[in-house]
């Protein structure tokens, strides 16, 4: 429960579009997982092929927070080892089996399952999060970003209400000492 002193704000962000915008806190982190989505930019007719935008984020398990992300037309592992210089230190960082993040340098041990996703089981599902909430990453919708930069103003506010909903619902859950998983709140009511 040492982390629990550290969040009572809801401002340490360590990584917008890959700017700082806090200083760290001094906090101990046991896992953070890294993966990515993609998702397309502008609407094309279909005979022409459309850009790939990919998304990457780091989310710490406990507490559960998205702790950095970027947004851009490639995924290369200059780009995902911005994040993770960017980011909080952790003792173990959890990745799937893209070969991207072989090339990656941890400041602590990095855990690869390319079988399963017994180790990216929270990042996979804050990722789902972010393509039910944000209108212009659900699949089949009719909302699109038009330009690289809306997509990432977007991500930059869901992020910031993200993390608070999940201070408040850790919080709670403390104040609680219950394990009932149902909250009087929502993320929707941290946008």
């Amino acid at each position: 429960m040492v982390w629990a002193k550290c969040l009572v704000s809801t401002k340490p962000m360590y990584t917008i579009g890959l700017k700082k915008t806090a200083q760290k806190p001094k906090s101990d982190f046991q896992f953070l997982e890294l993966d990515e989505l993609y998702w397309f930019i502008k609407k094309k007719p279909k005979t022409e092929t459309r850009e790939n935008t990919y998304i990457i984020t780091m989310v710490s398990r406990l507490p559960r927070q998205i702790v950095g992300f970027d947004a851009a037309f490639d995924k290369s592992p200059e780009r995902i080892q911005k994040i993770v210089d960017n980011g909080p230190e952790a003792k173990y960082y959890c990745t799937d089996g893209y070969f991207g993040y072989i090339d990656v340098v941890y400041p602590g041990k990095h855990i690869r399952n390319a079988h399963d996703k017994s180790d990216t089981f929270t990042v996979e599902s804050v990722n789902a999060d972010l393509r039910h909430y944000i209108p212009i990453l659900r699949r089949r919708s009719r909302c699109f970003p038009r330009k690289l930069e809306t997509l990432i103003a977007v991500l930059e506010l869901f992020v910031q209400a993200y993390n608070a909903f999940g201070i408040a619902k850790m919080n709670f859950r403390l104040r609680q000492k219950s394990k009932s998983r149902e909250l009087p709140f929502s993320v929707l009511d941290f946008l």
